[in-house]
């Protein structure tokens, strides 16, 4: 897989590279000298879509009549008693 290196220094990514890589338009391609080599490293541009519900899989949902700020209220109160009990000692 050659590619020759244009007037400008720019060379082609070839089509099957590209698309097991993944690699878009718009993505950045990150380059150094390595041992008298170049290695490149392309980052993805950040995203404009929505991550809303991309957790929802992981979220355990409150179950019963108490509300947010409830369930908040209860586990900063569980949180600050297990930072205040002293811990238990084995016999």
């Amino acid at each position: 897989m050659a590619s020759i290196v244009g007037p400008k220094g720019q060379i082609v990514i070839n089509k099957d590279i590209r698309e097991r890589l993944g690699i878009k338009p718009g993505w950045i391609a990150l380059q150094r000298l390595v041992d008298g080599h170049v290695e490149l490293y392309f980052v993805p541009p950040e995203h404009d879509q929505s991550l809303k519900g991309s957790l929802a899989a992981h979220i355990k949902t409150i179950v019963g009549n108490e509300s947010w700020a409830e369930v908040r209220a209860l586990a900063w109160e569980t949180a600050v008693r297990q930072k205040e009990e002293p811990p238990e000692e084995d016999a």
